[in-house]
Parts: C-alpha cells; sequence; structure tokens
C-alpha cells in the first residue's frame, strides 16, 4: 500500500532556516552586548532591562529582565500618546470659550464680567504654532468683544480654570521642580504653556545673580534672587520656587554658571488662568477698551469666596491644533505639561472627575481590557515620567509600542518619535535613569524595543553610550 506524500521545498525549507539562524544570531548578539553593558562599571549597582518584540506579531525577539518594574523618565510619555490616540482618536481638539455674563448697553458698556472658560488646551497662547500664539489668540478675543459691539467693561476679565480639579500638581512630582518651566502645572486653562522666560544678569563668581526682568511681562509678580553665580563649565543649576499661598514673591536658588551663554530661565507660571486674563486686559487697556475691575481666576475668585457667573454668553470657541500635532512637539520637545493635559482629557472622556488620578486609573484600565497587561506592571502617578516613583517593565512598554503598529494613526504616532542613534524613539531620563523606546527595523524585520537602566554611576553622556552600543545591535 502506497502512502502519498506531499512534495519537499527545498526552498521554504531553506527560507525558515535563514530566518531560524538570523533570529538566533540576533539574540545572541543582543545577549552579548547586554551582558557587556550589565557588567560594566557604571552598571555595578544598577537595574537593567531590556525587551525586544516582533512588532507585526509580538513574538519576543529577546528579553532580560522584562518583568522588572522600572523609572522609565519620560519614555511615560509612549504610554500616554498610544492610550490618547486610542481612547480621543487622532483628530481630537480641545476647546476654550470666551464669553460674557450681564448685559451692553446702547453705548457699547458691558455691565457685567469677561469669562475665558477653559477645558484644558495645553497649546493656547503657545509659539508652536501660527493660530496658537498669544498675540494671534488675544487678538481674536479683541475681535469678537468688537462684533459684539463692546467698546468698555464695567466688571472683570476671569480666567476660567474650574473644569479641572484643584490639583495641579500629580503626585509624586518633587517640589524643587515645580517652579521650572518643566514643573509647570496643570489647568483647565493653559496659556503659553503655562511658562515663561526668568531673565538673569550674571557677575562675579559667588555672588548673587540679579533678576533683569521676564518675557512676557509679570509686573504682578516679585522676585528675590539667592542664586549663587556659579564656576564656568558648572552649567545651570537654578530653580525657581512657587510663592507661599497668599505671596506673590517667587526665590530663585542654586547657582547658574557664568558662562552660561543664554541669560535665562524656563520657570513656571503660578496660575496661568489669572495671567492670561491679565494679558487680555492689559491689551484691551492699550487700545483703550477700558476694564473697571482686576483681573481674576476662579483660584483667585475662590479665595475671596466669590464664584464665576454662572449664564454666560459664547462669543468664540477656538479649537486647538488635533492630537497628532500635538504628539510631536510633545515627543520631539519632551513637553511634560502636554503628556499631563492629555491624561486629564482622557478621564474627562472616560467621564470621570478631570484629575491626573482618575486619568492614571482610566489608563491601567484600557490597558488591561486592551492587552490583558496586569497593571502592576503599570505602577505610574503621572502621564509624563516626572515623577520618580513611577515604574514601568520593559515588557509592558514593548507590548503597547507592538500594539499601536495596527492602528490607522500608526505612521502620526512614528513619526511623533525623535530620531536618537539613527533609531525612531524617545528618550527618558531622570534621577540616575535612562531610557529609551521605539522601532527598528533588521533585516527587513521590524521590531519595537524599550531599554532601562536605573541607578547607574557616573556621566549620562557614558551610560547614554553604552546603551546604544546594545540597541547598534538591532540595526
Amino acid at each position: 500500500m502506497s502512502r502519498w506524500r506531499a512534495p519537499f521545498s527545498f526552498g521554504l525549507l531553506l527560507f525558515i532556516s535563514i530566518d531560524v539562524c538570523a533570529q538566533s544570531t540576533l539574540q545572541q548578539k543582543l545577549q552579548a552586548a547586554f551582558n557587556q553593558l550589565q557588567a560594566d562599571s557604571q552598571c555595578r549597582y544598577a537595574s537593567v532591562a531590556l525587551t525586544v518584540l516582533d512588532a507585526k506579531t509580538g513574538e519576543q525577539v529577546f528579553a532580560a529582565n522584562p518583568n522588572m518594574g522600572l523609572a522609565p523618565g519620560s519614555t511615560m510619555k509612549v504610554i500616554t500618546s498610544i492610550t490618547a490616540l486610542n481612547t480621543l482618536g487622532n483628530d481630537y481638539r480641545f476647546k476654550t470659550t470666551f464669553n460674557y455674563s450681564g448685559t451692553i448697553d446702547a453705548d457699547g458698556t458691558l455691565t457685567g464680567d469677561v469669562i475665558i472658560r477653559g477645558y484644558g488646551d495645553p497649546t493656547l497662547g503657545s509659539w508652536r504654532w501660527e493660530t496658537t500664539k498669544q498675540t494671534y489668540i488675544l487678538s481674536q478675543m479683541v475681535s469678537a468683544l468688537q462684533k459684539a459691539g463692546i467698546k468698555r467693561v464695567n466688571g472683570r476679565v476671569i480666567g476660567d480654570n474650574s473644569y479641572y480639579t484643584s490639583q495641579s500638581i500629580p503626585n509624586g512630582w518633587i517640589w524643587q521642580d515645580l517652579g521650572t518651566y518643566y514643573g509647570a502645572g496643570t489647568s483647565a486653562l493653559c496659556w503659553g504653556e503655562n511658562q515663561f522666560s526668568l531673565k538673569l544678569h550674571t557677575g562675579e563668581v559667588n555672588t548673587l545673580v540679579g533678576i533683569a526682568g521676564t518675557s512676557p511681562s509679570m509686573p504682578y509678580l516679585s522676585f528675590k534672587s539667592e542664586l549663587l553665580n556659579g564656576a564656568p563649565h558648572t552649567g545651570d543649576q537654578a530653580y525657581a520656587y512657587l510663592p507661599a499661598v497668599g505671596s506673590n514673591i517667587m526665590y530663585v536658588r542654586g547657582t547658574f554658571a557664568v558662562d552660561q551663554t543664554k541669560k535665562a530661565i524656563g520657570t513656571a507660571i503660578p496660575d496661568p488662568a489669572y495671567d492670561m486674563a491679565w494679558h487680555l486686559v492689559d491689551t484691551l487697556k492699550g487700545l483703550g477698551i477700558a476694564v473697571s475691575g482686576i483681573p481674576e481666576s476662579f483660584t483667585t475668585l475662590t479665595a475671596k469666596g466669590q464664584a464665576i457667573p454662572t449664564g454666560a454668553t459664547t462669543l468664540l470657541t477656538i479649537n486647538s491644533p488635533n492630537l497628532t500635532s500635538m504628539l510631536y512637539w510633545q515627543n520631539h520637545i519632551s513637553i511634560n505639561l502636554y503628556a499631563e493635559q492629555l491624561l486629564l482629557a482622557v478621564a474627562d472622556k472616560a467621564g470621570k472627575p478631570v484629575n491626573t488620578d482618575n486619568g492614571v486609573k482610566v489608563l491601567q484600565d484600557f490597558w488591561a481590557a486592551k492587552a490583558g497587561i496586569d497593571t502592576h506592571t503599570l505602577n505610574v502617578f503621572d502621564g509624563s515620567g516626572l515623577s520618580p516613583g513611577n515604574r514601568v517593565t520593559t515588557l509592558t512598554m514593548a507590548h503597547i509600542l507592538q500594539s499601536a503598529t495596527t492602528e490607522t494613526w500608526f505612521k502620526y504616532f512614528y513619526d511623533s518619535l525623535p530620531l536618537y542613534n539613527g533609531m525612531h524613539m524617545k528618550s527618558g531620563s531622570i534621577n540616575s535613569a535612562l531610557a529609551y523606546t521605539g522601532y527598528q527595523t533588521h533585516n527587513a524585520r521590524q521590531l519595537c524595543f524599550s531599554i532601562i537602566v536605573n541607578n547607574y554611576n557616573g556621566s549620562g553622556r557614558g551610560i547614554k553610550e553604552k546603551m546604544f552600543k546594545v540597541l547598534d545591535e538591532l540595526k
């Protein structure tokens, strides 16, 4: 009795053999490179992890300590980005409404208040787009008032930041970061990315640095310098501190090298909603449109036991650039504020009270439902990675990256990643921790990866070069 046998394909066997051999060789090269990194003196007391997945199939290509929870730094923005794209959609836009309460008489006097009501747009007043610049936004608002026939305001201009809860700083952020531009808090009404430039005047080493002014103007704030002129080549170690409750004084401390080319530091705005109201009042007065009351925000009114008027009439709705446009800047420049505002928008979309804790919970629940990811591998406190308490595993990071490749918006996300070491990837650094996560094509095979080193010693440049040697094996 004869048995039929399928024809044998030598070509197929050869292809499979070559593919298996290539994968095996890659694994061996990665293992050797990883072992060298782990044995390096900079990693003597460090925790090191690397996960590499096939971006198409999710197959594990290489893993070393993939379930070790580590501080991801700004690579946390990758998780926030992909979560926002999934839940909000790539064309999502924030909005801000421009309103008035009260009545307008025949002479053009508004007896009531002008109210700028924010819903979380982090780009309002940003210099990165023509349609978000402060001069453009203020001009739009002035035109809206003029179109309504308003020639003077017998009342106030109010920045309404009430849509979010009062906690503007995510849990886990350290005190020293809070007055810096990268530690600017969240707000339902953002303005100029919630930051301004504090100009400095340097002098003799170990003397006090002088405060030369601000850009833009912040006349309602006072500054006290306890900042010392540092020796050449010691860099910018200056930190601004937000005013205490009931105060308008910002302290500046630390050291600032006398050879710094840029004589300024980026500083957080204490109350962005108030600052926007102040700048609108200043603009109106410059155009001859008088405002009888002082600028206010929800925060300043609450402190006085007052409330924002209800029943306002909307004159103008301002829409932000779309989500993919925001992600480009968020991930290329690593803007913490954008990531935090997006996390809040994720909570809002889910119908939760808008605060960071709810944003984190929605994010964790989303990945548990979508990809079966254990929330303990996403032990995080914020959306930007600024909290040193964040812990994420490289396996979870890589799985989230891999999940994005099948989505219609993947190209937009991929393009939002900076190019480092010839690879599309996001970097992250915080407190002796360095991380990289992204995509790379190896022998026509697209891979996604996450590598994190925590508690390294020595220079950041040194550990970066050594991590790049590991990632070079993916090329």
